[in-house]
């Protein structure tokens, strides 16, 4: 998985913003305003990836209890999936 073409992020300070741009501007009209975490993994998906790849990043980036990355990860992952935000795994561009 990926995140898709027409997404482009920016932080300010801690926190990163996310925007559609493009024609991905015609399904997603917001922003996402992302953590430390979820902005960990948005940049994650900036290369081809799987949701373990991630968990394992972060556990080795953080000291945290490994069921819980794996929740947040999931959980990440399913509302960025949810705005069309994510590429699945060998999609053609």
């Amino acid at each position: 998985m990926k995140l898709k073409k027409g997404f482009i992020t920016h932080t300010i300070q801690d926190t990163q913003i996310m925007v559609a741009v493009g024609p991905m501007t015609e399904r997603f009209h917001g922003l996402v305003r992302s953590n430390e975490t979820a902005a960990f993994i948005v940049d994650a998906l900036k290369e081809e990836t799987t949701e373990e790849a991630i968990v394992e990043k972060l556990l080795a980036e953080y000291e945290a209890d490994p069921d819980a990355v794996r929740r947040d990860v999931h959980e990440i992952l399913r509302k960025l999936d949810s705005i069309g935000a994510i590429e699945p795994a060998g999609a053609v561009r």
